[in-house]
Order: C-alpha cells, then structure tokens, then sequence
C-alpha cells in the first residue's frame, strides 16, 4: 500500500505541473522554482510533513520534498546556531542530496558524448 500512496502522490505533483505547463504560460524552469518555493513555504508552516508521514517517498522525492528539506535545514539550524542558520542550515540539510546529483552529473557528463541539435 505505501507504493500505491507514494505513487498517487507523486503522479498528483507531475499532473499539476504539466497542467501548469499546458493551461498557463508558465515555463517549465518557473514551474520547478514554484514547486520548491512551494515546499519551503509548507514545510516552514509544517503542513508538509503530514503528506510526507502519508506518501513517504511521493512526496519528498520531487522539488517540493526538497524545499521542506530546506525548511527544516533552517529551522533546526536556526536552533542551534541563532541566526547564522538561515544562511548554513538549508544547504547542510541537502548537502547529501546536492553533492550525489553534481557526481552522477559528472559521471554522466564524462560517459556519454553529447550531440549538436540538427
């Protein structure tokens, strides 16, 4: 059942951006930025972390679970540190997540050749 729910949740993300990409002339760069803008705001109000404990991996794999994680970077930061946090707590939160997409991007970059568009 937790495939089922993750798999609802996540798919429910994908059609409401490719709503936002076809009913709107919204482009698809402003549609991820508004999906983790969206996610720190929620995640700051703590009303992500409820369709997280529902959807586990549907909702903290697309952008908005990386804007919570942010969010909540922030505020344990913030805690600990006072405000120095706002600046260092994000980034430390998602350091993981960042430095595994630059290293496959690399990675990937250095395997496959890239081709001009005709």
């Amino acid at each position: 059942m937790d495939y089922i729910k993750a798999f609802v949740i996540g798919g429910l993300f994908c059609v409401i951006a490719q709503l936002l990409i076809d009913k709107t002339k919204l482009t698809p760069a402003r549609i991820l930025v508004s999906y983790v803008v969206a996610g720190v705001i929620l995640g700051a109000l703590g009303l992500y972390q409820p369709l997280v404990d529902f959807a586990g991996a549907g909702a903290t794999v697309p952008l908005t679970g990386f804007g919570n994680l942010l969010a909540k970077g922030v505020h344990k930061a913030v805690a600990e540190q006072g405000l120095l946090g706002t600046l260092t707590g994000g980034i430390s939160a998602a350091s993981a997540g960042i430095s595994a997409a630059i290293f496959f991007g690399l990675l990937i970059a250095l395997i496959f050749k890239p081709k001009e568009k005709s």
